[in-house]
């Protein structure tokens, strides 16, 4: 039998809506699956999100993370939409970020 690899997905602000309990005062979790090599991107992209509402600011497993990062089996990624930008993001290094990686 093969194990369902899946990926919790938290919706914040607008993104809310692509989540099926739209209730106000319920958290706004997604599980999605996830195939071998499988990025946030491709996650999103099956969740419905386009990528005009996404804003830079996600987090797989609490790190900064750019859209380009896999994601695995058991994995939690919470997403922010673009009109909920967080300053503190200027201060972290972007897993995931060629640009960047190797540069910290």
């Amino acid at each position: 039998m093969v194990e369902a690899r899946l990926v919790e997905v938290h919706l914040y602000g607008k993104l809310r809506r692509f989540a099926a309990d739209r209730d106000p005062t319920a958290d706004s979790i997604v599980h999605v699956s996830a195939a071998k090599g499988e990025t946030i991107k491709d996650i999103l992209q099956k969740i419905g999100i386009p990528q005009e509402d996404l804003g830079t600011n996600i987090f797989l497993n609490g790190e900064y993370s750019s859209l380009m990062r896999q994601v695995r089996s058991g994995d939690r990624l919470g997403v922010f939409p673009d009109d909920m930008q967080l300053l503190y993001k200027w201060y972290f290094h972007k897993a995931g970020d060629k640009a960047h990686d190797g540069a910290c």
